[in-house]
């Protein structure tokens, strides 16, 4: 049977994990994830989904902090007989040197439609930029940063309202599916080389990314919420709010400059004006506090129409 070793970490690759630990026959002989983190308020020593599975199922768990210089790790990748490393979400880029080690190839499992939005983030940088439709795709890995030949795609529709984390556990769950096809029919694929000249990126996400300026339209800002969820902010009576969910309704006129509150929603949310057309807010996070109704927060704060959200 084909010996796997798989190279993963965060909840998205979970699923993958899975499927190959359940096929009759695929044999997972070891996990490489990164090292455990420190997190939360006692500042404690967490382990990474994927580590936390492969303990749970009695698979060596392999940490380097930088694989490329870690000679016990390179070692045994180097000696494991592997036929096939699989990547998936890793966080760590992967020398030719290693990618040369196992005995059939090195497959990822990339979310996005390659060449589109290669990278770190293409899950959050499709939504923000307002695509309806994205997907995943297999490919052999080569040294370049997902530049390697695709093997198989498949296509998921966005839906408008949808968040990073909610498309995230979907195209975690059909990936895997398409991971596991990519293997069992592996030897009668062709791989197809990616065009350069189709390429986008999708760039770690900075701080700045979650900043919002009003002077962008309703529907950008949507997007913005919904890709860097629950972590887009703004400025209201000089403290830093956070913006969880938003609607776009239907545009109407008004004489309000960007950020104004146009209209209070009971029920719904803070109607705020854009550059182009006007969000409403619905859900909204103050500093110390969890996550309340726009409406709630409105009247809690006592806020008023011609009040202004300001670029944090």
């Amino acid at each position: 049977m084909p010996k796997v070793v798989f190279f993963g970490t965060p909840e998205f690759a979970v699923p993958s994990l899975q499927q190959l630990l359940a096929h009759p026959n695929l044999v997972v002989s070891a996990v490489v994830t990164q090292p455990d983190k420190r997190r939360g308020r006692g500042s404690q020593l967490i382990p990474s989904p994927v580590k936390q599975l492969a303990e749970q199922q009695k698979i060596p768990v392999w940490q380097p902090a930088r694989i490329k210089k870690h000679p016990e790790t390179l070692d045994y990748l180097s000696n494991c007989g592997a036929d096939f490393f699989v990547v998936v979400a890793y966080g760590q880029i992967l020398s030719q040197s290693i990618l040369d080690m196992p005995r059939t190839g090195c497959i990822n499992l990339h979310g996005s439609l390659l060449p589109k939005y290669r990278g770190a983030a293409p899950i959050q940088w499709c939504i923000y930029h307002g695509e309806t439709v994205t997907g995943n795709t297999t490919m052999l890995m080569d040294a370049g940063m997902d530049t390697g030949a695709m093997l198989l795609k498949q296509e998921l529709t966005i839906a408008p309202d949808e968040t990073a984390p909610q498309l995230a556990s979907r195209l975690a769950t059909a990936g895997a599916d398409l991971l596991v096809t990519t293997l069992e029919q592996f030897s009668t694929i062709t791989p197809i080389p990616q065009d350069p000249a189709l390429a986008t990126y999708a760039p770690l996400i900075t701080k700045a990314d979650y900043e919002l300026n009003w002077s962008r339209a309703a529907i950008a800002l949507h997007n913005q919420i919904r890709a860097f969820f629950p972590n887009c902010v703004t400025s209201l009576r000089g403290q830093a709010v956070k913006i969880i969910s938003t609607k776009v309704p239907e545009p109407t006129a008004s004489a309000a400059e960007p950020g104004q509150i146009i209209q209070i929603l009971k029920n719904q949310g803070i109607l705020i004006q854009t550059s182009g057309g006007q969000l409403l807010v619905t859900h909204m996070q103050l500093p110390g506090k969890p996550i309340q109704s726009a409406a709630d927060i409105a009247n809690g704060l006592r806020l008023q129409p011609g009040d202004t959200f300001s670029n944090s």
